[in-house]
C-alpha cells in the first residue's frame, strides 16, 4: 500500500478583488449581495490544485461594505470560523496601526495533527472503536420519512431553510427535565426527535447523526481546519418505552458515541460498508446540532461588523436539524432537501 505524500504549499499573498456596487440603490445591492453569496457557495474548488479559499470585497458605500469568504470544509469548521474572525480582528488592528502581528506561534500545525491521528488510529485503538461501532451500527436500515415528492434515484442537494422559536418557558422545562434525568439538552432534543422520527416512520430503530467538535487536546483549540467528526446515534424504541424510559436508552447510546468518537466517519464507512443507495447519505438520513456556546462577535475598535444572512442553501440530508440556546432561549434552523419536502410539510414536522 502506497503513503499518502502531505504537500504543504507555501505562504502566498491573497488575491482580494474589489466589487464596486456603490452605484445601485439599497435593494438592488441587497439583491446583488443575496445572487453573488449564493453563485460563490455554488462554486467548486479544485482539491488538487488549490488555493481551497476565496475573498471578495464589494463595496456598497465609502465606508459600508461586504467581505465574502469562501472556505472549503476540508480546511475550516464552525470552531474555526470564530477563530478565523478573531484573528482578523486582531491583524485588522495591529496593521492599521503600522505594529507588527500579535498572534502568538502556533505550537503545532493542522499537518502535525494529521499525521498524530494517523499514527495514533492504529492497531488495539482502532479495532476497539470498530469493537463497538460494527454490531452497533449493524443491520441499520435507511429511515424512510413520508416525503412530498418521490425519492429521486440520485440524491440531490437543493435545499432551503426553515426557522422557527420555542418559548422561553419551554425552553426553562426542558433544562429542568434534562437535569431531572441526569441527561444533557442535547440528549433531551435528541430523543424528542428520534420519538418524532419513529411516529413519522412507523419504525423502532432510528438513527440520527450529529457532529461532535473533535478538538480534545489543548493544542488544537486555537487551530483553524477541520476537526470535526460526525457521530450516528441510534436508538432502540421497542417495547412502548415511556418517555424517561428513551431518555434511559438515549443517555446510553450517547456516552457509548462520545467514547468511541475518534473515528473518522468516512474510515467507518469504508470498514462497514454499508449498502450503496444513491439516493440517500449513508447510514443516517436526519441530523441534529446543539449550538450552545457562545457565539461572540468580537468589539473593533473602528469598525462595526455584522453578519449578512444568505439565502442559498445545499441540503447534504434529508432534514437536519440545528438547535440554538442563547440568552435562556431555544431557537431551531431546519434545513431540508426540496426535491423532497414543501415548507409547510417541515412546518408541520417542526410543530409536531
Amino acid at each position: 500500500e502506497q503513503e499518502p505524500v502531505q504537500v504543504i504549499a507555501p505562504p502566498e499573498t491573497v488575491h482580494l478583488p474589489l466589487v464596486d456596487v456603490s452605484h445601485l440603490s439599497a435593494s438592488e445591492q441587497q439583491t446583488t449581495v443575496q445572487q453573488f453569496a449564493n453563485e460563490e457557495a455554488q462554486q467548486p474548488f479544485d482539491l488538487a490544485e488549490g488555493p481551497l479559499m476565496r475573498v471578495k470585497l464589494l463595496k456598497l458605500g465609502p465606508d459600508d461594505h461586504v467581505l465574502s469568504v469562501t472556505m472549503h470544509h476540508i480546511i475550516s469548521d464552525g470552531w474555526s470560523k470564530a477563530i478565523f474572525i478573531r484573528e482578523i480582528k486582531t491583524l485588522y488592528e495591529a496593521y492599521s496601526k503600522g505594529l507588527d502581528s500579535p498572534l502568538p506561534e502556533l505550537p503545532i500545525q493542522y499537518a502535525d495533527f494529521a499525521i498524530w491521528q494517523r499514527e495514533w488510529l492504529q492497531g488495539e485503538v482502532i479495532e476497539s472503536m470498530l469493537a463497538y461501532w460494527k454490531p452497533q451500527l449493524e443491520g441499520l436500515g435507511p429511515l424512510d420519512l413520508p416525503s412530498d415528492r418521490p425519492r429521486p434515484p440520485v440524491q440531490t442537494s437543493n435545499g432551503s431553510t426553515y426557522s422557527f422559536a420555542l418559548p422561553e418557558s419551554l425552553c426553562a422545562s426542558l433544562n429542568s427535565l434534562s437535569r431531572s434525568q441526569n441527561v444533557t439538552l442535547f440528549m433531551t432534543l435528541l430523543a424528542g426527535l428520534q420519538v418524532l422520527l419513529s411516529r413519522y416512520t412507523g419504525s423502532e430503530d432510528i438513527a440520527v447523526g450529529t457532529m461532535v467538535a473533535g478538538r480534545n487536546r489543548a493544542e488544537t483549540e486555537q487551530m483553524i481546519g477541520l476537526f470535526t467528526n460526525t457521530l450516528v446515534m441510534r436508538t432502540d424504541l421497542s417495547g412502548e418505552p415511556g418517555f424517561t424510559k428513551v431518555l434511559e436508552r438515549v443517555r446510553k447510546v450517547c456516552l457509548d458515541a462520545y467514547a468511541h468518537q475518534d473515528i473518522p466517519f468516512e474510515k467507518l464507512i469504508m470498514e462497514l460498508q454499508p449498502a450503496r443507495d444513491l439516493s440517500r447519505s449513508p447510514l443516517f438520513q436526519v441530523m441534529l446540532i446543539l449550538q450552545n456556546v457562545p457565539q461572540e462577535t468580537p468589539q473593533w475598535s473602528e469598525l462595526s461588523l455584522s453578519a449578512v444572512e444568505t439565502t442559498g442553501v445545499v441540503s447534504r440530508f434529508d432534514l437536519s436539524l440545528s438547535m440554538t440556546e442563547a440568552g435562556g432561549r431555544l431557537s431551531g434552523l431546519v434545513e431540508y432537501n426540496t426535491d423532497l419536502f414543501d415548507e409547510r410539510t417541515v412546518a408541520r414536522m417542526m410543530d409536531h
